[in-house]
């Protein structure tokens, strides 16, 4: 019974990872870091050429492929949790990247957005980045400061600690 799922199962999963990264480089070894980071750096080359639209799919692909990631990190992390600590920590270090990426696609859309003047879809996305790298990370400071441009607070951010009245 096993062995006769063996191949659907393979199959399945294998369709999965072809809807969820199908834009995916596949010559930087499909679906990974590496990949998301591709992504990336095509939606710059297609900001700077002024393909807006394009830039937009690259970096959405490259956000949705960093959660799938960090999903899967996750659980790999945990199945091996308690049997080889190595696979764990290796999984853990390989979500904070995705997470740290998926930041950086946030914020060059957020950057987009703003270039267009829309700054209703642009803060949804700058408050995503500093809830999930907070405000104490490089990542969280540039979304809280967008915001601050923004207008949408008022209160700046001074990185050396709270104030407390």
């Amino acid at each position: 019974m096993l062995a006769a799922s063996l191949p659907l199962a393979t199959a399945t999963a294998a369709q999965a990872q072809a809807e969820s990264g199908k834009a995916l480089d596949s010559s930087v070894g499909g679906f990974n870091l590496a990949s998301v980071n591709a992504l990336l750096a095509k939606g710059d080359v297609a900001v700077a050429s002024g393909n807006l639209g394009q830039a937009r799919k690259d970096y959405d692909e490259a956000r949705e492929a960093c959660r799938r990631l960090l999903g899967f990190y996750r659980d790999l992390s945990g199945a091996f949790r308690g049997l080889d600590a190595r696979i764990p920590r290796e999984m853990d270090q390989k979500g904070r990247e995705a997470l740290e990426a998926q930041a950086q696609a946030s914020l060059r859309l957020a950057a987009l957005f703003r270039r267009q003047n829309q700054p209703e879809v642009a803060v949804p996305l700058l408050v995503e980045v500093v809830k999930i790298m907070t405000p104490a990370r490089e990542e969280g400071r540039k979304a809280y400061q967008s915001l601050v441009e923004l207008g949408f607070v008022t209160t700046p951010y001074n990185a050396a600690g709270p104030t407390l009245n």
